[in-house]
């Protein structure tokens, strides 16, 4: 993981996504967000799950679409990913509401197990299986994840969120030749000469390896040719600005593209 895993257990907990569909307000609660998915195909990159990212109309006057009748913003994860999170989400592990009781004596078992009723006869597999119809991809991922496993949970005190990001931390570190990738796409429909058309619009940048990660990249390079740029007197703004201003972020492209980190347009005609 290359990212904040705190923020990665919590994404959605804050509060409900809000976002815009044909001029209208719609609105996903937290215990829905991970249901309510976009399916995003990425050239030669394959499958991905995007679920909204927080409040999507705070972007608007952003980015001057105060006119534009849907916006949506999310969250893109491979393929399959939403599902199993959503699993971790109804059964309880990603609450940061309450403190676990003598967390030194829980196991991940008996952690798992005292978010659920188990039958007689049934283990505690059967039980989450039965409680929320989960399918065998599903079961196969929190099986590897180790929320049915014999270990201590590792923390002396903290919520169930606190124990589950213990647990990813560990288990999703990269190790000796892993690559993170960081895949941001957009999609935008507009009409020109009485024609719909259909723009998309999609960055894609994979690490070297697990310390020269994409993450990295992509958050500290811009930071660092702004602070060359201000350096260099090529930069006269002063006081603190979004990267929404051309005098900032056209010269960030640029440079950005010369590192091989760029953004790749596709227009189609739609013809229905």
């Amino acid at each position: 993981m290359t990212w904040n895993p705190r923020n990665v257990v919590l994404a959605g907990y804050g509060g409900t996504a809000r976002f815009q569909q044909n001029g209208t307000l719609k609105f996903i609660p937290y215990h829905q967000l991970f249901k309510r998915i976009t399916h995003v195909e990425v050239e030669n990159y394959g499958g991905f799950d995007g679920y909204a990212n927080r409040d999507s109309l705070k972007y608007k006057s952003i980015y001057g679409l105060e006119n534009i009748p849907t916006l949506y913003r999310g969250t893109l994860r491979r393929a399959g990913f939403c599902k199993a999170w959503d699993a971790l989400v109804q059964l309880g592990l990603t609450d940061d509401s309450f403190q676990i009781e003598n967390p030194q004596k829980q196991t991940w078992r008996s952690l798992t197990a005292s978010f659920l009723e188990v039958n007689n006869n049934e283990t505690i597999e059967q039980a989450l299986v039965r409680y929320l119809s989960l399918d065998e991809e599903v079961m196969s991922k929190l099986n590897w994840l180790g929320i049915f496993e014999e270990d201590s949970i590792g923390i002396t005190e903290g919520t169930p969120a606190v124990a589950l990001q213990k647990l990813i931390e560990k288990k999703w570190k990269l190790d000796e030749g892993d690559k993170d990738m960081i895949v941001m796409w957009h999609r935008f429909y507009y009409t020109q000469n009485n024609q719909r058309f259909q723009l998309q619009s999609s960055l894609i940048t994979i690490g070297d390896d697990p310390v020269y990660t994409a993450m990295s990249k992509t958050v500290g390079l811009p930071m660092a040719i702004a602070a060359k740029m201000i350096l260099s007197g090529k930069m006269n703004l002063t006081g603190v600005h979004l990267p929404v201003i051309p005098e900032i972020y056209e010269p960030i492209l640029n440079e950005l593209e010369e590192l091989d980190i760029r953004f790749v347009e596709k227009t189609e005609a739609i013809n229905h």
